[in-house]
């Protein structure tokens, strides 16, 4: 059955501080991604490197993702508002967020807390490639809950009709009223493709569990990293063919986006690491010192 959006994408009020879905989908992922990575690191998975020095990591990869994530979608799909205005980086409560731009932020954290640590870049990044997309999951169902990034018009019955997504004369109307209009089947033409959703399935839990499963033992050098980044940009190229292109806008053919033209380098990085991965050593486990074991909570 069609379903009509009425979610409020505020969790929490107290008085003048209102804490939304969203921001706890960001809250979420960071604690997935710490558990995992804290059961990894007793593992041995990261020679060297203790529970402190995970946290560390985790730490260097957040500032990643939100200031990459930010100066990303202001670079990437803002870009004259921001030349315009270039406050607009601090006004985050308005929303706007790229996944390249965080990824190249965790990219470069991990490279400077490689380096710090003298680890070879991709040791570190075949660790972390397998606690990113839980958190990846959660944030597309902030983007779900927060009636954001929608897709296009569908005639399937999973459709999903958005009331932000809507034309005039409906997109005027209060909430009482659509939803009146919603019972008598006026809105059925407008469901959407619930694209958050396709993508929290692909993007976090599909990702997740094979990057999780083939990690569960030792590999070469760079093939997790490589099926991370390979996967990712065929899932999200895919999803938008039925996703809504940024700002409304096709780059070519009334179809190709730019979220698609940002994959394509993932998909081409990710088959260079794979076939890196074939000539490529296997680091192997080595317990952390029993100090570090027992600094656990």
């Amino acid at each position: 059955m069609i379903y009509f959006h009425d979610i409020d994408p505020i969790a929490i009020s107290l008085g003048p501080v209102q804490v939304h879905w969203y921001g706890i989908m960001y809250l979420l992922g960071f604690i997935a991604a710490w558990w995992l990575g804290r059961k990894r690191i007793a593992a041995g998975r990261l020679p060297g490197v203790d529970a402190n020095g995970f946290s560390d990591l985790l730490f260097y990869a957040m500032l990643g993702v939100v200031l990459g994530g930010r100066i990303g979608y202001m670079l990437f799909y803002a870009l004259g508002d921001f030349l315009h205005n270039p406050l607009l980086l601090f006004k985050v409560w308005d929303g706007g967020m790229s996944f390249h731009g965080g990824l190249l932020g965790v990219l470069f954290a991990c490279w400077y807390w490689s380096r710090k640590h003298r680890l070879h870049l991709f040791d570190t990044l075949d660790f972390m490639s397998p606690l990113v997309p839980l958190g990846l999951g959660f944030g597309r169902l902030g983007n779900f809950i927060g009636a954001e990034l929608w897709g296009k018009y569908t005639d399937g019955t999973w459709g999903v009709i958005f009331p932000s997504g809507l034309p005039a004369p409906f997109n005027q109307m209060d909430l009482a009223t659509l939803k009146a209009e919603y019972a008598t089947g006026a809105l059925n033409q407008y469901a959407r493709h619930p694209s958050q959703l396709y993508e929290a399935l692909l993007e976090g839990l599909v990702m997740f569990a094979v990057l999780w499963a083939v990690s569960a033992k030792p590999r070469q050098r760079y093939l997790v990293s490589g099926l991370f980044a390979l996967l990712y940009g065929v899932f999200r190229f895919a999803v938008e063919f039925v996703r809504m292109p940024d700002n409304g806008v096709y780059l070519a053919f009334d179809w190709f986006t730019r979220g698609q033209l940002l994959s394509l380098p993932l998909v081409a990085f990710g088959l260079v690491l794979l076939v890196l991965s074939r000539r490529a050593p296997v680091l192997q486990p080595v317990a952390p010192p029993a100090s570090a074991e027992g600094s656990k909570a």
